[in-house]
């Protein structure tokens, strides 16, 4: 009886361990300060598929700046836009709407790279320019 119920366990535990992430926060806005390339995105964590990106973001003080945006064969750069660190996680004004946010968590970052996750779960990895 003590051997199922440890086997049980382990499974119960083996099952859980997969499931949870290793996101840590941002602690200041001086985190993401610098010019970052959006290398891909990707839908999940998990997923296979990396859409190829070309815009770069350009983080300055408490404005960002995207740029080289492709749309339909051309290519645009939004105006610049507030942002912030609150809680951990970046959040970016929508442009036109400064009360609207969409919210990042850092899942991870070093000297060269950083990769956020989206509030949807989508993937988005960055090289440092």
């Amino acid at each position: 009886m003590k051997k199922i119920n440890l086997a049980a366990i382990l499974l119960v535990l083996s099952a859980f361990t997969g499931i949870v992430s290793a996101e840590v926060a941002f602690q200041s806005n001086q985190d993401v300060q610098g010019a970052w390339k959006l290398e891909y995105t990707k839908k999940t964590a998990s997923s296979t598929e990396k859409i190829p990106r070309e815009d770069s973001w350009a983080f300055s003080g408490d404005k960002v700046t995207i740029t080289h945006i492709p749309r339909e064969g051309i290519y645009y750069d939004q105006t610049p836009v507030n942002y912030l660190v609150e809680d951990g996680k970046l959040k970016i004004s929508l442009l036109g709407r400064s009360d609207k946010f969409d919210t990042f968590s850092l899942v991870e970052k070093d000297d060269k790279s950083m990769t956020l996750k989206g509030k949807y779960g989508d993937i988005y990895h960055f090289i440092k320019k």
